[in-house]
């Protein structure tokens, strides 16, 4: 199964058609072909075909994978809870629906394509549960409207010269950072690690993404690449994409690095998630007026929606039980559900005029599904619109200490808001609804059965 036909244009000049694909195949320059889809970790999940098989038996018709795949743990433990899939069910197939405007070369792994995919149960009815397809919906809602989203993703990941095997070995402890203090803006700080990320970028490039730059942030070792924004679909994928190639090009360069929103006591990993609306069909200019040179009553209602929004959405913003480590006052990462402009102690932070006004969201970390993320970002600020929500003031000076309400603290806390959440329901569906409670609830647990190093620490000889 395809989304788009087999005559579509690329996305840019670095992508590739249907045609072209075609091409490099039969005349051997590629052999290998992934399709891949986004789980609800965020991880691209699927298949490696040989390029003359996919041509022959696939293109046209498809493949598939099985259900349990929107139904594990990030440890792949198949769990109970989930009504899309079970032992009960028998642990079905889903079809892989090619989307055919993604067909990017991977240049660090050399005769290989990657295409990315939605999915689709064997009766052909789209999966409501999988990450791409929640965050189409909300595309949809606002094409209804007459819009289209425009997003950016600020990624954070922290380099270890460390290697993944070793540091698995290890139980990760003493990893070797690769800077050993703050590089924040640093040239030096990054033109010590710049063979991985002068690689990183250019790969990224020539796979298709608009790539910024780079420079280094507050944790030892911590580093940030910055994309072009895009539409909010093709920035999730850019933004899979760039996670899966850039923990690849790091092995191959004999260190690893690590997303986590806080893998140390320093400094967390944020993803700071930049997005506007625009005309769906003329590019016009939907948060700013020109005439008065300043934001449009759409705007302040979209900036409401997702403020109103934000405790009961904060699950698909930080998903895992680390996410709530990087929630610490003073540290750059957003306590208060608040929003000023260009405040950075403050959720939401607005920047840019004209057709750079933008809204900022400061909450995610680097462990964001970002299909997920931008969702409850879009679903967020649509509501505030459809339901003319109005903008409280602006939080001026420090937002940590404005009294201002607070983002849940730990995954309990998040679980609970969602699970509880009346718009949430109403945006999404209760089947979506119900689906990410129970992931909570699955993480929940695993976490509280866990006897962690501090445990043993604190207990061991003492108690």
């Amino acid at each position: 199964m395809t989304r788009n036909p087999l005559d579509l244009p690329a996305r840019n000049d670095r992508m590739l058609t249907v045609d072209q694909l075609r091409g490099r195949i039969l005349d051997g320059s590629l052999d290998t072909v992934i399709l891949a889809f986004t789980d609800m970790q965020g991880r691209l999940q699927g298949k490696l075909l040989h390029a003359r098989f996919f041509l022959d038996s696939v293109l046209g018709h498809g493949t598939e994978g099985c259900n349990y795949l929107l139904a594990v743990d990030v440890e792949m433990n198949t769990v109970d809870g989930y009504a899309h899939a079970s032992w009960a069910d028998g642990y079905g197939d889903m079809e892989f629906v090619l989307d055919l405007a993604t067909i990017r070369l991977l240049p660090h792994r050399p005769g290989t394509v990657m295409i990315q995919c939605d999915l689709a149960g064997t009766n052909g009815v789209s999966v409501r549960v999988s990450p791409r397809e929640i965050l189409r919906a909300q595309t949809e809602r606002a094409a209804s409207h007459g819009w289209k989203a425009l997003a950016g993703t600020e990624l954070e990941f922290v380099i270890f010269n460390t290697p993944y095997d070793q540091a698995w070995d290890t139980g990760y402890r003493d990893l070797e950072p690769a800077n050993r203090y703050n590089i924040d803006y640093s040239i030096l700080g990054s033109t010590l690690v710049e063979p991985l990320l002068r690689e990183i970028r250019n790969t990224m490039y020539a796979s298709g993404l608009n790539v910024e730059s780079a420079k280094g942030e507050c944790n030892f070792g911590q580093h940030e690449i910055a994309f072009l924004y895009d539409e909010v679909i093709a920035t999730a994928d850019n933004h899979t994409y760039y996670k899966t190639a850039s923990k690849d090009i790091a092995r191959q360069h004999g260190q690893s690095i690590t997303f986590m929103a806080k893998p140390n006591q320093r400094e967390g990993n944020s993803c700071h998630v930049h997005m506007s609306l625009r005309g769906k069909d003329d590019d016009a200019l939907v948060f700013w007026d020109a005439e008065r040179g300043a934001r449009t009553a759409l705007y302040d209602h979209f900036i409401a929606g997702v403020l109103a929004t934000m405790r009961d959405f904060t699950l698909f913003y930080a998903p895992n039980i680390n996410s709530y480590k990087r929630f610490v006052k003073g540290s750059f990462a957003p306590t208060a559900v608040a929003w000023g402009i260009d405040n950075r102690t403050s959720s939401v932070r607005l920047v840019g005029q004209g057709k750079g006004a933008r809204m900022e969201n400061r909450l995610p970390g680097g462990d964001m599904n970002p299909y997920l993320g931008l969702a409850a970002m879009l679903a967020g600020g649509l509501y505030g619109i459809e339901h003319e929500l109005t903008l409280e003031p602006e939080t001026k000076g420090n937002a940590y200490e404005s009294g201002a309400p607070t983002v849940p603290s730990t995954m309990h806390e998040a679980r609970e808001t969602l699970a509880q959440s009346a718009i949430a329901n109403e945006v999404f569906g209760e089947d979506v609804v119900r689906h990410y409670v129970n992931y909570a609830d699955v993480e929940i647990a695993a976490f509280d059965a866990a006897v962690t190093d501090w445990e043993l620490r604190r207990g061991f000889e003492r108690l």
